[in-house]
């Protein structure tokens, strides 16, 4: 579904990722783990478009989609998740799920959307009048994963879904990602979580410096001793 290859990004002087192959098969979930400053958000946004890329090429669905706007490439298929949120504040929940739907007309369809999302937060159904910014941490994720369904996406970019969680929510959140899949939609995971990434993961990639230092499926790295050791606490 999504191949990146040899892919370069700068930032000004820095060099944030060095020659990234990688791909994600349809009905996946495919994760993205490493340290802080590894280059997996610059992945993310390189495929959404939010950063431009210096060289190499990002296809979806078999057309290259590097250099198109964000807007459009949310059109083909590809809806993200971003780090820490960021839901509209002063928004009411429901407003927010119909930010998300904004590429989309159909109104009756848009309505059924947001019906669906409430059926899988019902949380977010008892505060549909509430301000986003009243939303305990784990509520704003949901949203931000709601928001991103709003579009029917194809491939869906997540970003770091379990910072700031208490445990019990990481849980939560982890089982609705694996939902979200089965239902069928491929999933890219950045997760610093490497647990609990690897396992829900079908492939993964591991990241050190702006570089793929390894990859094959998650059980192949979760069961690596250089990546128990470094990156499951073993």
């Amino acid at each position: 579904m999504l191949i990146l290859d040899k892919l370069h990004v700068n930032y000004g002087a820095i060099k944030a990722l060095k020659n990234i192959s990688c791909r994600v098969n349809k009905g996946e979930i495919a994760a993205l783990i490493g340290a802080n400053g590894a280059g997996k958000t610059t992945i993310l946004n390189a495929v959404s478009g939010i950063i431009p890329t210096f060289s190499g090429t990002v296809t979806f669905l078999g057309e290259p989609i590097s250099g198109i706007p964000p807007h459009e490439i949310v059109k083909r298929g590809i809806s993200q998740v971003p780090e820490g949120r960021r839901v509209f504040a002063n928004m009411s929940v429901l407003e927010n799920l119909e930010m998300g739907a904004y590429i989309r007309t159909d109104k009756k369809a848009i309505l059924e959307e947001i019906d669906q999302v409430f059926v899988r937060f019902p949380r977010l159904f008892e505060r549909k009048r509430q301000r986003a910014k009243t939303l305990s941490g784990g509520e704003q994720q949901m949203l931000a994963i709601g928001r991103a369904l709003m579009s029917r996406p194809k491939l869906l970019l997540l970003d770091e879904p379990s910072m700031g969680l208490a445990p019990m929510l990481v849980e939560q959140i982890f089982a609705i990602i694996e939902e979200i899949n089965a239902d069928g939609t491929t999933i890219m995971l950045v997760e610093q979580n490497a647990n609990m990434a690897l396992s829900i993961a079908h492939s993964a990639y591991l990241l050190e410096t702006g570089e793929v230092v390894l990859q094959g499926s998650a059980a192949e790295l979760a069961a690596n001793p250089e990546v128990r050791k470094a990156y499951l606490g073993e």
